[in-house]
């Protein structure tokens, strides 16, 4: 059991050639192609569609072992937003341009992803015509707000894609869940911990039941580890063939 969970409590590092090594984790956050797609909720078909074409090259490794930054999660989303028909109250709008979209990628490139905390972080909201809008009040719990407005998506809230599938907010992804760009690579985490939720989603893969897990991490409050638990399903979800 112990050795199980030094496996999967290795804080952010990826396995290599049979060794762990650190992987590039810093204050933009960091995400291998698969956490991009589930995190992002875009199709990981799609995520390195847009890698091999120009169209969103990861920003923190764009060769070799390709790694996305938060930013890039949210510029997943917009290009899908921008790039797909809308419906709105006054009719039908057709896609947004490619340079519209450069440009929403260009200012998120500029944002400074310090603003988000564990405990506070800004909304970040792009228009029809690829405009990205940073407005400062605190991000709320996701229930609490609007998700799609008219004409703008409000790019850190749930994202549901074209093909359906469901990515979670990016700063609460549940209740007592936080994503922060500046801390463990940006990985869903146990708010005010270093537990990853990834971490608990791999002990439960490896067929520990959710009273085992509860054993191991005594200190934690069990709503949490089960918020955690959803989270990975969700991920999971997200990284399913998408049916034709």
């Amino acid at each position: 059991m112990l050795d199980l969970v030094k496996r999967v409590l290795h804080d952010g590092n990826e396995r290599r050639d049979g060794e762990y090594a650190p992987t590039m984790i810093g204050s933009r956050g960091a995400y291998p192609a698969s956490r991009a797609a589930a995190l992002s909720g875009v199709p990981l078909s799609t995520v390195h569609d847009w890698a091999r074409k120009d169209v969103l090259v990861p920003s923190i490794s764009p060769e070799r072992v390709k790694l996305w930054s938060y930013a890039d999660l949210m510029g997943l989303r917009i290009i899908q937003w921008l790039r797909r028909d809308k419906v709105v109250e006054d009719g039908r709008v057709p896609r947004t341009t490619m340079s519209a979209v450069k440009r929403a990628l260009v200012q998120l490139a500029e944002l400074d992803l310090a603003l988000w905390t564990e405990d506070v972080g800004p909304s970040v909201v792009v228009d029809r015509s690829g405009n990205v809008l940073v407005r400062t009040e605190p991000h709320h719990e996701a229930d609490a707000r609007q998700r799609v407005l008219d004409d703008e998506l409000d790019v850190l809230s749930p994202f549901v894609s074209a093909d359906g599938l469901r990515g979670p907010d990016l700063l609460i992804p549940r209740p007592r869940l936080r994503i922060v760009p500046g801390k463990l690579g940006g990985s869903p985490h146990v708010v005010h911990t270093r537990l990853e939720s990834r971490a608990l989603g791999a002990l439960a893969d490896s067929g520990l039941t959710s009273a085992k897990i509860y054993r191991l991490y005594p200190d934690v409050e069990r709503p949490a580890i089960d918020e955690a638990l959803d989270l990975e399903q969700q991920l999971a979800r997200n990284l399913r063939p998408v049916a034709a």
